[in-house]
């Protein structure tokens, strides 16, 4: 237990440092006015509202997994990349391979959300909502655009991760405490994206200027936290280089 309690507290640490993040978003947006956490919103019918009068008993119960599993794939897809960079894996810690298997990751899990929440609505609902959406290459094109730009902020993500594992592995700080600063700082500035975002989307009429213009404030910091993040780990390596050669030298 003494072992592995390190590795499990950093997780939990990570996992707290989220939640406090997110309940501080949820009051921002409750406070402003973009959440109401009451049974009829008394801001008019948003998109939200729209929503959850759809997903229903059972319905939202699967919903809840759907989204449950799209989250844990998300998650799982930079802790590999930067796992995958600590194993010195050709190709890990560049932002390209960050930003392809981002967009990659955020498709899969795109499409595992779509397959479970295809059963779950009833006939009547699926057609419904088929009559107000666009053709199915419409859609399917959305959907990859959608997930690129998700496939940012996993980039983001993957990059950061891998900047914390060069950090430890050139001898300048712990893994955990890399992890649990680079949660507190990123996860502060993605939660200030996503209110401004969500916002913005959950109303009765839909600014879209606006909305494009928060899209392009999330994909424009995501590259600069992909980008930094890259600088910071090349500054790894190099610091990293001298250590290496230590041995060797000790040793002749």
């Amino acid at each position: 237990m003494k072992q592995t309690a390190k590795p499990f507290l950093t997780l939990f640490g990570i996992a707290l440092i989220i939640a406090v993040i997110g309940r501080i978003g949820l009051a921002i947006m409750a406070a402003s006015g973009a959440l109401a956490f009451d049974y009829i919103s008394a801001s008019g019918v948003a998109i939200l509202d729209v929503i959850c009068s759809i997903l229903t008993g059972s319905a939202f119960v699967a919903f809840l997994f759907a989204a449950g599993l799209a989250l844990c794939l998300s998650t799982a897809g930079p802790v590999l990349y930067g796992y995958l960079y600590a194993k010195g894996t050709p190709g890990a810690g560049h932002p390209l391979t960050a930003f392809l298997w981002g967009w990659a990751t955020a498709l899969a899990a795109i499409i595992c959300l779509v397959v479970v929440a295809s059963g779950i609505l009833s006939a009547v609902q699926v057609g419904s909502m088929s009559s107000k959406l666009p053709g199915l290459p419409v859609i399917i094109l959305g959907v990859i655009v959608f997930a690129a730009f998700l496939g940012t902020l996993l980039g983001a993500a993957s990059m950061v991760v891998c900047a914390c594992v060069a950090r430890t592995q050139s001898g300048r700080g712990g893994l955990s405490s890399g992890l649990l600063a680079a949660t507190a700082v990123c996860g502060l500035v993605v939660m200030v994206l996503t209110v401004g975002t969500f916002s913005t989307l959950n109303s009765v009429a839909i600014n879209t200027t606006a909305l494009l213009a928060w899209f392009a404030a999330d994909v424009v910091v995501n590259l600069l936290l992909m980008l930094g993040a890259s600088r910071r780990l090349s500054r790894g390596e190099v610091a990293k280089t001298p250590a290496a050669k230590a041995p060797a030298s000790h040793r002749a």
